[in-house]
């Protein structure tokens, strides 16, 4: 194999190496152990230190150096793992460079001569495979050992390496872990004792992180019966996530292969790569905390303060940057978290460079001010570039403004609720779709008349007022610790399709694909399968005892919800329980909201839970709608 020109100190050198050719430009080198008379004593502590050291000589123990004459100066330009690999090297190097060498006045001209022609080569074996990753010369080392040690097929791609410690009962044995496309594998060689092992991922049963009196952190591995344990990472954190990401891939090659050929950065090995499954891996936790849609990723994190009005206080945290939304969470324990969808954003105010701030004017005559962002500059801009909100008869498209205008903005939308209306998608419904939750229809209160519980409920209602009114009602409202509390205590009925809504992030994709419902209703009314009889035979099986499905409204409106999901996403089609679920769903919610609530729970919060392969038994159990 080629190496990357470096350069190499021989006094100590000789004493690991043995010279076996040699002229006046380069040195053929076997590492001492090695070869002919190799093992012994001078083998075991040559092989434990290249093991320890992550030296190539462990699986490439012989090189090719190139010299000049009268030259101190000696450049690794080549290594092999055996006699036969160095010695094709070597013809080539005789046959083809040697005869250019002698044209050449200075050695300074041959060395860079020879730098050049090895480098070329490399770029030429490497221009496909290695593109993308971080340091190209240290990882076609690491690929040449994990190929040398493991022997696994040809296609198999390595993703990364880490240097670790592997605990076999009370004793550690430091080593090296390899992380590709299907295996964790593990190589150790200390003192003669070589411990080397393969696992599968789609055998790990349990992967979890661990700590204990003799371990602080480590990672634990179950598969096959035996208990792995890994330590003494740089990164623990990042080799987890790694390990996560890759043995979640292997499930869903194994269960949902449709899905995972259909993503070419899975199904293509040499397409997956380290920063390619971190990048993947972070966006997946960004959606997941913020509740996002699945066309969002993560593309740019700043570090700031956000300036929290009911408290009077800036809190410390992150702001991450989407496609379509701005969201904060912050770090100080204040449990304060924020999510603008830049469709809210109705102007952004110039920034103030003494503190490093940007302040944008949102939709709910509210401002959001970040503080002592590093880049605020560019932030404020790429923020404003991206507003492109709906512009108002008085004032024109969103973008830099003062905070006059800022202010009559929101003044503005607030005295035009319609114009506010149609930026979050609450206009334009089919007039085939039901507008109104079953439950207002079927079970209008009495205010005259409260029960215990109907004033239990009213009290409910109350305490979340009064938390709107201190921070916020909407997508772009200030979520804390009080917010999780009022949860925890129970929604109230009148406010369950609003906030279940809001904080399953349906309302975002319901914002973001206007008359989509509608289209899908039309297109998939009428049709025949084995998902719409299925339907059919559970239609009056849904909540019988209540008033709303004992009618031809709520049952049309079911039919309707299920068959367009059905319609939407045929992999899944119709699942028993689904009916039941969207039941619930219709009494408080209206249609178009229940369909989207029903795609965020099968599709992003439960996701695999309704399936048509069932794996094992499911007990569901749906609380009662009186509860």
């Amino acid at each position: 194999m080629w190496l990357k020109p470096e350069e190499v100190l021989l006094k100590n050198a000789l004493k690991l190496w043995v010279t076996e050719k040699c002229n006046d430009y380069f040195i053929l080198q076997r590492r001492r152990g090695s070869g002919e008379g190799g093992g012994g004593l001078t083998g075991l502590l040559v092989g434990t230190l290249d093991t320890v050291l992550d030296s190539m000589a462990k699986v490439a123990p012989f090189r090719i150096l190139h010299q000049t004459p009268d030259s101190q100066i000696y450049w690794s330009i080549a290594c092999g793992a055996t006699k036969e690999e160095i010695e094709k090297h070597w013809e080539w190097l005789e046959k083809t460079v040697m005869r250019t060498l002698s044209v050449f006045d200075s050695n300074e001209d041959i060395t860079s001569f020879v730098q050049g022609k090895i480098r070329g080569l490399i770029a030429e074996e490497g221009k496909s495979s290695l593109v993308n990753e971080e340091d190209p010369e240290k990882f076609r080392e690491a690929r040449l050992r994990f190929e040398k040690w493991f022997g696994l097929p040809e296609k198999e791609k390595l993703v990364t390496y880490y240097s670790c410690s592997y605990w076999r009962g009370r004793v550690p044995c430091q080593g090296w872990l390899y992380l590709s496309t299907n295996f964790l594998s593990f190589y150790s060689f200390l003192l003669g004792s070589e411990v080397k092992f393969v696992v599968s991922w789609d055998e790990i049963w349990k992967l979890e992180k661990t700590s204990t009196v003799i371990l602080t952190e480590s990672i634990h591995v179950s598969a096959r019966g035996e208990d792995h344990y890994f330590s003494m990472f740089l990164h623990l954190n990042e080799t987890f996530l790694l390990m996560e990401q890759l043995a979640d891939y292997a499930i869903k090659r194994f269960f949902d292969k449709e899905t995972f050929e259909g993503d070419p950065a899975l199904s293509d090995p040499l397409q997956i790569t380290k920063r390619g499954v971190e990048t993947r891996a972070r966006s997946e936790q960004f959606r997941a905390f913020f509740r996002l849609p699945r066309e969002e990723n993560l593309l740019e994190v700043h570090e700031s303060f956000l300036w929290v009005p009911f408290s009077h206080f800036n809190t410390l945290g992150k702001i991450c940057v989407s496609e379509n939304y701005l969201c904060f969470a912050s770090q100080d324990g204040s449990q304060c978290y924020v999510i603008i969808p830049i469709r809210e954003v109705i102007g952004v105010e110039k920034p103030d460079n003494a503190n490093k701030a940007v302040t944008m004017c949102v939709r709910g005559k509210r401002a959001v001010r970040f503080s002592e962002v590093r880049d605020f500059e560019r932030f404020a801009s790429r923020i404003r570039s991206r507003c492109g909100v709906l512009a108002s008869p008085q004032h024109g498209a969103a973008g830099e403004v003062s905070t006059d205008v800022c202010r009559s903005l929101m003044e503005h939308f607030e005295e035009n609720p319609e114009e506010e209306a149609l930026m979050v998608g609450q206009k334009g419904s089919s007039k085939t779709v039901s507008t109104e939750a079953l439950m207002t229809v079927f079970h209008p209160q009495d205010a005259e008349n409260l029960d215990p519980k109907m004033l239990k409920e009213k009290m409910k209602e109350q305490s979340w007022n009064i938390h709107f009114a201190e921070y916020g009602r909407g997508m772009s409202m200030f979520r804390t610790k009080k917010t999780r509390d009022l949860i925890v205590r129970g929604v109230p009925e009148g406010l369950r399709g609003e906030l279940w809504l809001l904080f399953s992030g349906a309302v975002n994709d319901m914002a973001t694909h206007l008359g989509y419902y509608s289209e899908l209703v039309e297109q998939s009314m009428g049709t025949c399968t084995l998902a719409t009889d299925e339907i059919e035979r559970d239609l009056h099986r849904s909540l019988p005892e209540h008033p709303a499905f004992q009618s031809d409204t709520g049952i049309s409106a079911l039919r309707r919800v299920l068959t367009a999901y059905a319609y939407r996403n045929p992999k899944i089609g119709y699942c028993q329980a689904m009916n039941i679920l969207t039941s619930v769903l219709l009494l408080y919610a209206k249609e178009e909201e229940a369909f989207w609530l029903l795609v965020a729970v099968c599709e992003r919060m439960l996701p695999d839970y309704f399936n048509r392969r069932i794996i094992g038994k499911r007990t569901v159990l749906f609380p009662s709608c009186s509860d």
